[in-house]
């Protein structure tokens, strides 16, 4: 069985940015620059936001970070994004989600310029996306196509099963897969809360992408022999035996799967570090002007 490892993944993503960067440098050219925003102190928001920084600064990217309180008016924030959509030594933007129950995040997601929304989350890149013209992907969908590249994992009329229909992962991901991309061309079932014999669709699936958040959701009885698993779960189980109290989570039962599947993502260590790397080469991407 293989193991999707995301460091290796991601890291072979990371030294061609950097050669790229380094490339600007000797050039006498500045380098790309993201710009984050983080409202409140959330503490995974915290830890996803310091990740990013430092993924930056290993691939030679600028960055800027910009905290705002959790009780900051939504003009506050809407203000914030104008002034980076006109700075000119910044590339891409970042608000980081979610934000306090005091601002629509649509409102938010929509401010930020089309041309530096790195997240890839708005209606103008959604839109491109589903016509299959050039455009930012969403961070994680992208990641997770990196990933099946860089291991060479066979799409090409597949039978593909998506878990999960949000607008930041399961939707996207679905329209790649199906797409008529390298790592696409597959056949998509979308599953959901309402999908009735989800054990019978997933036992058709050749991939599975499982992106609900409820942790071991996916079963050992829920898999064929010889399947591809891509867990995009990642929830903070208490755990008192746990160093920190807790334990990091994926969708997947690791264990019944490993048994059955013929490649499978760690979680933590797969799906997350390609998330980062989805980022970093969409904010390239709007370097260079898409």
């Amino acid at each position: 069985m293989l193991i999707l490892d995301g460091k290796i993944a991601a890291a072979a993503v990371k030294a061609t940015l950097l050669e790229q960067t380094q490339a600007l440098k000797a050039a006498g050219k500045r380098t790309p620059h993201l710009a984050a925003i983080l409202v409140g102190s959330n503490g995974a928001s915290e830890t996803y936001v310091a990740s990013k920084v430092k993924n930056c600064e290993e691939t030679g990217f600028g960055s800027s970070l910009y905290r705002l309180d959790a009780d900051v008016e939504e003009a506050v924030l809407l203000a914030k994004i104008a002034e980076l959509n006109q700075d000119p030594n910044c590339d891409g933007i970042l608000v980081q989600l979610p934000l306090p129950k005091h601002i629509k995040e649509s409102k938010v997601i929509e401010a930020i310029h089309p041309a530096k929304d790195v997240d890839g989350f708005h209606p103008v890149n959604v839109g491109r996306l589903v016509q299959g013209l050039n455009t930012f992907i969403p961070a994680t969908p992208y990641g997770i196509i990196l990933m099946l590249e860089h291991f060479n994992i066979e799409t090409k009329g597949k039978n593909a099963v998506v878990i999960g229909r949000s607008n930041i992962v399961g939707r996207p991901m679905s329209i790649l897969l199906s797409s008529n991309i390298a790592q696409g061309n597959c056949t998509v079932t979308i599953c959901h809360s309402h999908t009735k014999n989800l054990k019978e669709v997933c036992l058709g699936a050749d991939i599975i992408v499982a992106a609900l958040g409820v942790p071991n959701f996916l079963t050992g009885d829920m898999i064929k022999p010889g399947v591809v698993i891509i867990d995009v779960g990642i929830t903070r189980v208490d755990d008192p035996t746990a160093k920190k109290g807790f334990r990091i989570k994926g969708d997947v039962n690791y264990e019944e799967a490993c048994a059955k599947a013929s490649a499978i993502t760690p979680v933590p260590g797969g799906v997350g570090l390609m998330t980062i790397a989805g980022l970093l080469k969409n904010t390239m991407k709007a370097y260079q002007g898409l």
